[in-house]
């Protein structure tokens, strides 16, 4: 199948960079905040670029779009993140028409995750989705191709067990903190960060620990007010953060800072401390290993837990794939239909302006002429031989010979 560009001269690229090549360090530095985002996608507008998609997490930073060459993403990604080309070269990759539509269905289905079966990312299709459409950057490629993987993401959530047990970092940090600490009851635990990650992870510790001793610091601390009330846990200010350090047995951060947040100089324990980074780029310097008392554990680490759930997971992925082909394969069809587009639409102005001289002929000639009859009829027979032209063009659409030949017996111009 030929994806068909937007505008001549275009092909549709997805490019970035994962989990699966790229450590944290490397996607930290990939990594593109939003309002970096919403630089880079008013940038493309101003080369030309009319349908560009952003996706930036913890796991991985995509950019898909219509340009001439793959090197017009790439050079984006680069100008609005701390990475290099050369870097890009080491542990990018770039997919051209069918494959990037194939990489899209898999990273959306949860079977491209850090974690199998993990559907938090299509909640950030979703969201990079609007913020493109709502600068006018997408079109109806871009938006039947993300409303069928958001169909995929659906089907397969339903129709399957790929996403059961575990779903997300947030989870694996807590049943990391469960497998390795012991009385975890009677812990002093301090979550720093209440992002969507954070959020997630005091969620799954009130869950899932029966701890009392639970505490929240944000920089806002209106953020984690809202959070502690729902599950009446304490507070406190960003002020109090080394002295909450020091009466804590486990500190998770999940901060989204561009540099560390938590470094040796905020550490003044004299008992064992377990912190848990789950922030990309890293929010926990390497210098706090410098304290014998610490153990530190980061969202990579987290990620290679494969316990029984997650090999319980893989057999669902032919499930999975199977539905993944179902939709992809109407995708297909409506691209192909979508092709012929412009040629049946110029038949049928053809035919029209055949049916307007020929009617204004006829009323010169003929005395009496029923026009409303004859609209009516030549009506029928226009919808009906356009309609049985496109039906012809479907059941042939891999040959592009056919469709040149009705544009040249018409004499049609499509791109008019």
């Amino acid at each position: 199948m030929i994806y068909e560009p937007t505008s001549k001269g275009n092909t549709f690229y997805a490019i970035g960079l994962n989990y699966k090549k790229a450590d944290a360090n490397k996607r930290g530095r990939f990594s593109v905040p939003t309002k970096q985002i919403e630089l880079l996608l008013q940038d493309a507008k101003d080369q030309g670029i009319t349908s560009i998609l952003v996706n930036s997490t913890c796991n991985r930073t995509e950019i898909y779009g219509f340009v001439s060459n793959a090197s017009h993403l790439i050079t984006l990604l680069c100008n609005y993140s701390e990475g290099t080309l050369e870097e890009f070269e080491d542990i990018g990759y770039v997919f051209k028409n069918a494959q990037a539509v194939d990489h899209i269905f898999n990273v959306g289905s949860g079977l491209d995750s850090q974690i199998l079966g993990d559907f938090e990312i299509i909640a950030q299709l979703k969201k990079s989705f609007y913020r493109s459409k709502k600068m006018k950057l997408t079109d109806p490629f871009m938006e039947r191709l993300v409303n069928s993987v958001i169909q995929t993401s659906k089907r397969i959530k339903n129709e399957t067990e790929i996403s059961s047990g575990v779903t997300s970092v947030s989870f694996a940090s807590v049943r990391y903190i469960l497998d390795n600490v012991k009385n975890i009851t009677s812990k002093n635990i301090l979550l720093f960060g209440m992002g969507k990650i954070g959020r997630n992870t005091c969620e799954n510790l009130v869950k899932h620990t029966q701890n009392n001793h639970i505490t929240l610091i944000n920089r806002t601390r209106g953020n984690a007010e809202k959070i502690a009330g729902k599950f009446h846990l304490k507070v406190k200010d960003f002020a109090d953060l080394t002295t909450e350090i020091h009466t804590a047995d486990i500190l998770i951060v999940a901060t989204g800072a561009s540099k560390p947040t938590i470094t040796k100089n905020l550490i003044h324990t004299n008992k064992p401390l377990l912190i848990l980074d789950l922030s990309i780029p890293k929010n926990v310097d390497e210098n706090v290993l410098e304290h014998d008392q610490i153990s530190l554990v980061h969202l990579d680490d987290l990620s290679k837990i494969t316990d029984q759930t997650l090999h319980r997971r893989k057999q669902y992925i032919p499930q999975a794939q199977k539905i993944i082909q179902e939709i992809r394969n109407e995708f297909d069809q409506w691209l192909t239909t979508r092709k012929f587009v412009p040629t049946i639409k110029a038949l049928k102005n053809k035919l029209i302006q055949i049916q307007e001289n020929e009617i204004a002929s006829q009323r010169k000639k003929i005395k009496n002429f029923d026009e409303e009859q004859v609209l009516l009829v030549s009506n029928h027979l226009i919808q009906k031989i356009t309609n049985q032209v496109a039906n012809h063009l479907k059941d042939h659409d891999e040959s592009n010979d056919r469709l040149t030949m009705i544009q040249e017996v018409f004499k049609l111009n499509p791109d008019e």
